[in-house]
């Protein structure tokens, strides 16, 4: 039996990021429609998730690696900016402690520099302008 499903899923596109991203959009509807007492309002999320499922199998069944991979980097490049907000902000909790972030003056870019008191001069490795920093303890 297992021989059998590892030769059907061979060549499967399987899951990705878009496929995470419409698994949770499936879980948000179904359990949003628990909540909701209109029956019609009740069955339009119930069709909408039961979509979703479908398009999460079709899409980790998929043969045509090439599209589906399209559809993902799609999909990355249009979410790349919020990922690196939310990880922006997940890395200065984490290094709250040792580093500190300055933006650019010249071009915005968010640079970390280690927690070091005093008057440091930075370099922005994205465009090159030097720029004065004052740390404090």
């Amino acid at each position: 039996m297992r021989q059998k499903l590892a030769s059907f899923f061979y060549g499967r596109y399987g899951s990705d990021k878009l496929n995470l991203l419409l698994i949770v959009l499936y879980f948000i509807l179904e359990i949003a429609a628990l909540f909701i007492p209109n029956l019609i309002a009740k069955l339009v999320l119930y069709a909408i998730s039961l979509v979703l499922f479908f398009l999460v199998i079709f899409r980790m069944l998929s043969r045509n690696i090439a599209k589906r991979s399209a559809e993902n980097a799609v999909y990355l490049r249009l979410t790349k900016g919020i990922r690196e907000w939310f990880l922006l902000r997940r890395n200065k909790w984490k290094y709250r402690k040792t580093h500190i972030y300055r933006t650019c003056p010249s071009c915005k870019a968010t640079i970390r520099l280690k927690r070091l008191p005093g008057e440091h001069t930075c370099v922005c490795p994205r465009c090159g302008t030097k720029f004065t920093v004052k740390i404090k303890k």
